[in-house]
């Protein structure tokens, strides 16, 4: 066989190989990534199937007479100053964070979709008012908003995620934002308007499943600074209330001992440093290999 036809043979499956192939790809190669991402599965698998891996329940006081005691083989993480197994608080505090990172990302793609599509599509004006609103939520601090919020609600679970989607759908709103820009003159939304498809239905079946990629990273991205915003919330005491474990509030409790018991404040410290670094990492790595910029390699 000639050896052109050879090599077209040979390129051709790999050409008709679907971009997310591709996508995959690129996200294989980024070590951090593939890592962080292994990371958060078992940080989800120890959320969900936290009474199966945890001895005792995160409220049971069964070690009083062990209180403050170190780490050990039958203790991983010790014991708290209430004698309860820290590594059962540190197990279903992960509830709380991915809890609360999941559902507040949620909402705030919800928000972030129809604003960036609009702003995107329909510029002008619109475009006008969402950047304001978008300027108005950057330029202020958001822990300084959420603490008003919550001292005025009394925190708990459902303010902490309203606060958060609160401050976490500009992300979205920009990324959709911009694809809806990059995307509204193309050939296939220029012949649905010429067949006098409405704004509402070019952005529903067209705009918004062409943005897919954008919204993927924008939600994944905006999981890290629900759970920065939850533990520090929670460390100033107007978070989750107790005894329901967070991260924040054993950090809060920890320091008191910091200088005599040291694990009480590392644990959770560390799970929680460890949780938003590879929800970051993976989320780069995530907007990397969706990047449509990028050829297939």
């Amino acid at each position: 066989m000639d050896t052109g036809l050879q090599a077209k043979a040979a390129a051709t499956p790999y050409r008709q190989r679907s971009p997310l192939y591709f996508a995959w790809r690129r996200f294989a190669s980024n070590r951090a990534a593939v890592v962080a991402g292994s990371v958060l599965l078992v940080l989800i698998a120890m959320a969900i199937f936290a009474p199966l891996i945890t001895r005792t329940h995160y409220a049971a006081q069964d070690y009083l007479d062990q209180s403050l005691a170190f780490p050990s083989a039958d203790h991983w993480f010790g014991i708290d100053d209430l004698g309860r197994d820290f590594f059962s608080r540190i197990v279903y505090g992960a509830r709380v964070s991915v809890s609360i990172g999941f559902i507040a990302a949620g909402f705030s793609v919800l928000i972030g979709i129809p604003l960036g599509a609009l702003a995107g599509y329909f510029g002008g004006r619109t475009d006008w008012i969402v950047m304001r609103i978008i300027e108005l939520f950057s330029v202020v601090p958001p822990l300084l908003a959420a603490m008003l919020l919550g001292t005025l609600t009394r925190g708990g679970f459902l303010t902490i995620v309203l606060i958060a989607a609160l401050f976490g759908w500009v992300q979205v709103c920009l990324l959709v934002r911009a694809q809806v820009k990059a995307f509204r003159e193309k050939e296939f939304v220029r012949a649905a308007q010429a067949l006098g498809a409405t704004p509402w239905y070019v952005i529903r079946r067209h705009l918004i499943p062409n943005s897919i990629s954008p919204i993927i990273v924008g939600f994944v991205l905006a999981i890290p600074l629900a759970m920065m915003l939850e533990a520090s919330l929670s460390f100033l005491g107007i978070g989750v209330p107790p005894p329901t474990p967070s991260w924040g509030q054993m950090i809060n409790t920890g320091m008191n001992f910091m200088f005599f018991y040291w694990h009480l404040a590392v644990f959770p410290t560390a799970a929680l440093a460890i949780t938003v670094l590879a929800t970051t990492l993976f989320g780069d790595g995530l907007r990397d290999a969706l990047d449509p910029t990028l050829k297939g390699r």
